[in-house]
């Protein structure tokens, strides 16, 4: 329970570190396009409180969460444009309380959670520390898109090890939803978080490695950035592969940027 009290304060300080950048725009500002094609930051912050109704669904009524899931498997890209666009239509600042109310409501939905139970979701069912690491990954992610819109360079913070941590456990996921066999050799990744701090994943005498900046692993794994423009290194064939593929969220390949985007 304490790691999921933990996890659910960093998702609280992910969000609020978010509504800080949003919270005082004025209309044209919700309306700034960020590097998601056609998405504005409107539909970020929208796409958000979706994701997070639906997070709160699926831990207090998995059963209600299952029926609305069968509309993403029908047209999983439609259903997420849905609901990104949903809060387009509201005026911010309604936008921006229902926001803030979904995300008050899953942070209490987590703090009551059974840590054991499965809960099902749009890829294989997760139990409730999946749920909170997956939340902020994708509130950090779409946080860096409005970022990115506004011009604003955001410090790095230990959050990040979450997002590292899921971008690794996701490498045979990345694998399987490209209509790839994941190899089975081991890869470790050792990565340099905010203060100079190491974080490693794997063993120490696999051939197959990762290293670089925690903050570049976290924008190639979320597919903020291209692997050219980032200090992210690979050595060996299936590190290659795996960095040309990999994917910290749920849903079909992702487009990614392109090389120079934001040079």
């Amino acid at each position: 329970m304490t790691d999921l009290i933990a996890l659910s304060a960093d998702l609280r300080a992910e969000g609020d570190e978010l509504d800080a950048l949003v919270a005082g725009l004025d209309d044209p500002g919700w309306r700034t396009l960020t590097p998601a094609e056609g998405w504005t930051v409107a539909h970020q912050v929208s796409h958000l409180a979706w994701t997070d109704r639906l997070s709160v669904l699926s831990l207090r009524d998995p059963e209600a969460f299952t029926a609305e899931l069968g509309g993403a498997l029908a047209d999983p890209t439609a259903f997420v444009e849905a609901g990104a666009a949903e809060g387009t239509t509201e005026h911010p600042s309604e936008l921006l309380r229902r926001w803030r109310r979904g995300r008050s409501e899953l942070t209490a939905a987590l703090a009551l959670a059974d840590p054991t139970a499965k809960l099902p979701w749009f890829g294989p069912p997760m139990k409730p520390l999946s749920m909170a690491t997956a939340r902020i990954m994708e509130t950090w992610a779409h946080g860096q898109d409005v970022a990115d819109a506004l011009g604003v360079t955001r410090r790095p913070t230990a959050r990040l090890r979450h997002i590292a941590h899921l971008g690794v456990r996701t490498r045979g996921f990345a694998f399987q939803v490209n209509g790839k066999t994941a190899p089975e050799d081991p890869v470790r990744v050792e990565l340099t978080g905010p203060e100079s701090t190491l974080w490693a994943w794997g063993p120490d005498d696999a051939e197959q490695r990762v290293t670089g900046s925690a903050r570049d692993f976290c924008l190639l794994v979320t597919q903020r950035r291209h692997l050219d423009d980032l200090d992210v290194t690979a050595t060996g064939e299936v590190a290659r592969t795996w960095l040309g593929l990999a994917q910290a969220f749920a849903g079909p390949p992702g487009r990614g940027r392109k090389a120079g985007q934001f040079s």
